[in-house]
């Protein structure tokens, strides 16, 4: 970055502004831009922005909030979201307020840590580390009382009407009646919000990809004190809502208290 350029927030919140009173006029619920815009913005602001220009959309998408005098223009008990719309392209929806957040007072449940030391030593950031944890200590398997296995990660595809999405890991599962599952999961560090657009986009990449198997997508996230908090999200009447949120602790085995399996137990 050259001397005199504001830090990166500023940037792109200057470059968002633009492009969102560009086209909003007083009462749409919705409206879409091209990514070309934001270049094109830069420029005439004189901003010098990073060769990955689609982080400025993820930082609002998932990150940061929108600028204030974008987020002046919500009606009472409305937020717009930037929804993907096809290829280079985005959508501002407005949609009901929606924050899923870790809930402080909820009880935490401690598990035996099988995470490789090795593993641990080299995830690369907040998500990869998560990832990992929740694999190695099949905190989906506990989470769901399904038995899964890990399909792929960062698997990338395309879904009607969306355009091209990324889902960070995808597993398939199965019940004790044999009954099948595919579960998208959305992991987030600590730094970083639940995405309400996120999980939209993997239920309708599984919906699309997977017909007739029943979707179960899971949203992870770092805690303070590496607690892992774990959601799972439905589609109803148009919203996400949660069905289930738990939160785990990864201890060493000599740690845990064989009286709160008890505990647990009659909870």
């Amino acid at each position: 970055m050259s001397d005199g350029q504001p830090k990166a927030d500023n940037r792109y919140a200057a470059i968002i502004e633009k492009i969102f009173f560009s086209h909003w006029k007083k009462g749409l619920k919705e409206f879409e831009f091209d990514r070309s815009e934001m270049k094109d913005w830069a420029g005439k602001l004189k901003i010098e922005v990073p060769d990955n220009i689609g982080d400025l959309i993820y930082s609002f998408r998932f990150r940061n909030p929108l600028p204030e005098s974008v987020r002046a223009t919500e009606p009472k008990g409305m937020q717009w979201h930037i929804q993907l719309a096809g290829r280079a392209r985005y959508r501002f929806k407005l949609a009901k307020e929606n924050l899923i957040a870790p809930r402080a007072q909820l009880v935490t449940i401690k598990v035996p840590d099988a995470t490789p030391e090795l593993i641990g030593s080299y995830a690369l950031d907040d998500e990869q580390a998560l990832l990992a944890i929740v694999r190695y200590n099949r905190l989906i398997d506990i989470f769901l009382s399904l038995t899964t296995y890990s399909l792929q990660n960062h698997l990338r595809t395309t879904v009607k009407g969306i355009g091209q999405i990324e889902i960070d890991e995808l597993y398939v599962g199965l019940d004790t009646q044999g009954c099948h599952y595919v579960i998208p999961v959305q992991a987030k560090g600590g730094g970083d919000h639940i995405s309400i657009v996120q999980a939209e986009q993997d239920i309708a990449a599984c919906s699309e990809k997977f017909p007739g198997i029943r979707c179960r997508a899971i949203s992870v996230q770092f805690m303070a004190d590496n607690i892992v908090a774990m959601f799972e999200l439905t589609l109803a009447q148009g919203e996400i809502k949660v069905v289930e949120e738990r939160h785990y602790k990864l201890v060493p085995a000599a740690d845990l208290d064989p009286a709160a399996f008890t505990t647990y137990r009659s909870g």
